[in-house]
């Protein structure tokens, strides 16, 4: 890391006109904390979710449809056990990506306006177009 403090200095130093050591500990405290405040445990959480290729087709498929969709008919999109296809979608309603209810021997899901919300920016790059 002394590459990049000494890169830090230069910057700070052409920044400010001159740098010493209490300037480089400040700047790197205000960065540190502007990580901390970044990184949400729960946001990361959800791109971690999203991260797996199961989860992610089961929550794009979700994010599009009309309805909620039953189990059943998620297993037939993935090739995995009906095992992972629980867990996956377990996983994708503790990280708030969507919803479950049961009716009687069945159990549908659907995608949350937050899911649906995260992939319609995905799909405009991001811009509010």
């Amino acid at each position: 890391m002394p590459q990049a403090t000494d890169r830090l200095r230069r910057h700070l130093a052409d920044e400010l006109g001159e740098c010493c050591d209490e300037d480089v500990q400040r700047r790197l405290e205000e960065l540190d904390a502007l990580a901390d405040d970044a990184f949400d445990d729960d946001v990361h959480g959800v791109f971690a979710v999203l991260g797996d290729d199961t989860r992610y087709r089961l929550a794009r498929v979700l994010a599009v449809s009309e309805d909620d969709r039953c189990v059943c008919e998620l297993e037939a999109l993935v090739d995995v056990s009906e095992s992972a296809v629980s867990h996956a979608l377990s996983d994708l309603v503790d990280a708030g990506l969507a919803t479950r209810r049961k009716d009687g021997n069945w159990r549908y899901y659907d995608a949350t306006d937050f899911a649906s919300t995260l992939f319609a920016a995905a799909d405009r790059g991001g811009t509010d177009e």
